[in-house]
């Protein structure tokens, strides 16, 4: 069946049902998808958390007294920030939760499982006063188990958690925040979940502490056009008191939803034992996964004991066969392939540090592959699973990090950590086809050669497959002589035997220091320099796609503005804020995108973006970014000037489109001011492939302001009824004529009502919000029950001419699973947000000595990302 039809089968109905542009996503939890009557209860932990800020003797007893508390839900920061909080401005320290529930007395004789799937840094956690696990590590899962650790079904009990972000150099990452480019942000900030199934069950891959073992590991043999190999193997466990014969039954389900083949093989365990039962099937006219077409097949695995299904769960996955071929380069599904060109990720949001819901996940990875990304490098730690869940059905592929950059321990027990972090990361995302390398070293680091050898070693025992790379810097202890891929530029083509690839291009410093370079632009900072932004980062592009076949693509530092830790400014290298609003370079980016290749989700079509707003600030020469082959712009209604896109043998598949000298203001003026004709102010862009207009834009500079309005940067998702979900919405001042007024300087103070909270207040400058280029956000976070909600936007001083207030509605729905809680959130505290009471205050000579450090690990590692 030919590509275009089956999404047509797949994504009509779904698009008749919601509308085109609706789409809600679903994620996994603890490893799966959930399996209608599988046996297994999966439900949703992260609602009605006592939660306090500081340490407080006695807070891990049973019986403390937390009633003063906040009550949040996870995901949850410690402290909310300012948009702009880098500089180490982010509470560091410890921090308290409390969750006070019942355990359902069904669950009597089963296994009710906690799982957190990050909590940042240190961790203790308490079951009525008892200690039952401590973690290290702000970035992979751990779990407990409630009634082997004395939770009684039907009894109320208390999970207390401790957490703390500070500085701890005994566990990775280790370096000191001080020295760092990124931020711990702290507290438990991704989801906790409740699950709930069968003595005899399929275990956590994690948990169960087996080499390439345990839960559900799928791997494939020969893939072809023709025939698939896929291999199943399912970790099944006995944790009843007697002996248990039972069946494992796997069926692999098309993207069309039909039964491809079901197989079931009988075990035998004895108390206490689990075994892996190998499955394999053959696949004939797979549909395999590219980029450009993410079909997913379904693996749904149950273990059954007579006709009742104890446990089970759903994998996705997709089947393809990724190469990496030297100096023949990258070759997908048995064809070379073209640039794997992307970007680098850090987690954190605006306001809301890591604590990012999983809707967001999944809209930035969508907002990257509409930009054109192919490939994330996740900056440098492992991301949320919803994240990864994102990137499969997106088309993105995914490098994978262990959690480190610039630090090293001598202590052995570091290394031990480090090798912890890379098992438990491969047994986490094996099973996801996104994942294309792992980078099991640590980042800019300088580590000795057993180090390397050893992660690399490590790397191949968890995952000996066809289709496992293992990816790190060319000039680190035994990269080059070793690993699949290796880190570099296009100009070390022809040196190593292995296919490069450029792990983060597009930054130009001038030094570590200053950190002033043409590709930090501050979306506040106007056109100008997005302007700059956009084309330096296009020229650092375009040599990314201008090499020989060995130099594979490269991931652009970073896409989106983010915290960081040594430095004061956040880095505003991004293609996007903090927000996720645009600015001109990610118009570049998605101008690179091929509008003749269809995809199910991503939003690929014919595109143009006139850089310029038509102001007495833009540049004389407008630049168009398209891919199309030829740009029609229409002048004042008058002139008519056409260019035909450039094009080379090799290079950036569209480069930018630049009209020299196509605009003066003074010449502009004339028709507002001499003519009184204001309207013919415009400019008029036309796309055309093969000589059909395909896509227009009209331009138009703004005039006064006279109202705000609203949208919501969704991506399609409806917000969801849990407590944590969050959602942007956008205010924009603009002219009668809905044009963006870019020089607009206004404060917006928004209100909301229904089922609905603004998250952030005046102290950290979240409400009400400056206006920067036209535009300013305001972040929505649900409630518990699904509903209408209005927000509401005015500016701060109202008067005669002051913009008009606007309005915007939607509604939450419910969630997918079950919320278990007893106690609503609620704020007591407000105003609080920003403070640092138990900051220490360092000597000048102490910050001058951690900036000296930073200097030399930067002259050792080197900060110019571009080529």
């Amino acid at each position: 069946m030919k590509y275009k039809q089956l999404l047509l089968i797949l994504f009509l109905p779904l698009a008749l049902s919601l509308g085109a542009k609706e789409y809600q996503p679903a994620f996994s939890a603890a490893g799966f998808y959930d399996l209608q009557n599988s046996g297994r209860q999966v439900y949703n932990f992260n609602v009605g958390w006592r939660f306090h800020k500081g340490d407080v003797a006695g807070a891990e007893k049973a019986d403390f007294k937390d009633a003063a508390w906040d009550v949040v839900s996870t995901p949850h920061t410690v402290e909310l920030e300012p948009a702009e909080a880098s500089g180490c401005r982010n509470y560091q320290g410890i921090a308290w939760y409390r969750k006070h529930f019942t355990l359902d007395k069904a669950y009597a004789g089963k296994k009710a499982i906690l799982y957190f799937e990050a909590v940042m840094g240190k961790c203790k956690v308490y079951l009525n006063g008892k200690l039952v696990k401590q973690h290290l590590g702000g970035y992979l899962p751990f779990s407990i188990d409630l009634l082997e650790a004395g939770a009684v079904p039907g009894q109320k009990c208390v999970v207390a958690v401790y957490a703390d972000n500070s500085d701890d150099k005994n566990y990775p990452p280790g370096k000191s925040q001080k020295t760092l480019d990124f931020a711990y942000h702290g507290g438990i900030y991704r989801d906790i979940w409740l699950v709930v199934k069968n003595t005899v069950n399929i275990s956590d891959p994690n948990e169960a502490g087996k080499v390439a073992g345990g839960g559900v590991f799928v791997h494939y043999g020969e893939i072809n056009d023709k025939l698939a190999d896929v291999f199943v193997d399912t970790d099944v466990q006995n944790q009843s008191d007697v002996a248990k014969s039972v069946k494992v039954e796997t069926a692999l389900i098309d993207p069309k939803g039909n039964v491809v083949v079901k197989t079931v093989s009988s075990v035998s365990l004895k108390k206490g034992e689990s075994k892996q039962v190998k499955q394999s099937v053959k696949v004939k006219n797979p549909v395999l996964w590219t980029p450009d077409e993410p079909l997913l097949y379904h693996v749904e695995s149950r273990v059954i004991s007579g006709k009742i299904s104890l446990d089970g769960g759903m994998t996705r996955i997709g089947i393809r066969k990724a190469e990496f071929r030297g100096v023949d380069g990258f070759y997908l599904n048995g064809k070379p392939y073209e640039k794997l060109i992307g970007g680098n990720r850090h987690q954190d949001f605006a306001y809301v540090g890591n604590a990012v819901p999983n809707s967001q996940q999944w809209r930035d990875a969508k907002k990257l592959r509409d930009a054109g990304c192919r490939i994330i490098r996740s900056a440098h730690y492992p991301q949320d699973p919803s994240f990864m869940d994102a990137c499969d059905e997106l088309g993105l592929f995914v490098i994978v990090p262990t959690p480190g950059w610039q630090f090293w321990n001598k202590d052995p027990e570091f290394a031990k950590l480090i090798y912890s972090d890379i098992r438990n990361m491969i047994r986490r995302d094996r099973n996801h086809t996104s994942v294309l390398m792992w980078e099991p070293i640590l980042n800019e680091t300088r580590f000795p050669l057993d180090f390397s050898l050893n992660a690399l070693k490590i790397t191949k025992e968890e995952y000996p497959y066809q289709g496992r790379f293992a990816a790190a810097d060319m000039n680190s202890e035994g990269v080059k002589d070793n690993y699949d891929v290796v880190y570099g530029w296009p100009r070390d083509t022809g040196t190593v035997k292995q296919s490069i690839f450029t792990r983060e291009f597009g930054e130009y410093v001038d030094d570590w220091y200053a950190h002033n370079t043409p590709n930090r632009a501050a979306r506040a900072w106007g056109e100008g320099p997005q302007l700059i932004q956009a084309l330096h980062l296009a020229k650092t592009y375009n040599e990314m796609c201008d090499a020989p076949a060995q130099f594979v693509g490269g991931c652009q530092w970073h896409p989106f503005d983010h915290q960081r830790g040594y430095h004061p400014d956040p880095y505003w290298g991004g293609i996007m804020d903090n927000f996720r609003q645009y600015k001109y370079s990610y118009y570049m980016f998605r101008s690179q995108i091929d509008p003749k290749r269809p995809h199910p989700l991503a939003d690929i079509e014919p595109m143009l973006f006139v850089a310029s707003e038509i102001g007495p600030f833009s540049s004389p020469d407008v630049v168009v970014f398209t891919n199309c082959d030829e740009v029609r712009l229409i002048r004042y209604e008058r002139d008519t000037l056409v260019q035909k896109a450039p094009k080379a043998l090799r290079g950036m598949p569209h480069p930018p489109v630049v009209f020299k000298n196509a605009y003066d203001f003074y010449e502009m003026r004339q028709f507002p001011y001499v003519q009184k004709n204001w309207q013919r102010v415009s400019f008029k862009a036309e796309g055309l492939i093969d000589g059909k207009v395909v896509v227009t834009e009209k331009k138009m500079p703004s005039r006064r302001s006279t109202q705000v309005r609203l949208r919501l940067d969704n991506e399609g998702q409806q917000l969801t009824a849990d407590g944590s979900d969050f959602v942007c919405v956008i205010a924009e001042i603009t002219d009668d004529q809905g044009n963006v007024r870019r020089l607009a300087k206004e404060q917006i103070l928004f209100s909301v009502e229904g089922e609905g909270e603004i998250i952030g207040d005046a102290s950290i400058q979240a409400n009400p919000r400056v206006v920067e280029f036209g535009s300013a956000p305001v972040l929505i976070r649900s409630t518990t029950k699904a509903g209408k909600i209005k927000v509401n936007a005015r500016v701060l001083f109202e008067g005669e001419y002051a913009p008009k207030s606007a309005s915007i509605e939607f509604a939450s729905v419910a969630p997918a699973r079950t919320l278990l809680f007893e106690e609503n959130p609620k704020v007591f505290i407000s105003g609080k947000n920003g403070s640092q009471s138990n900051r220490k205050t360092m000597t000048d000579e102490e910050k001058q000595k951690l900036l000296n450090e930073v200097e030399k690990q930067q002259t050792d590692f080197g900060e110019v990302k571009a080529n």
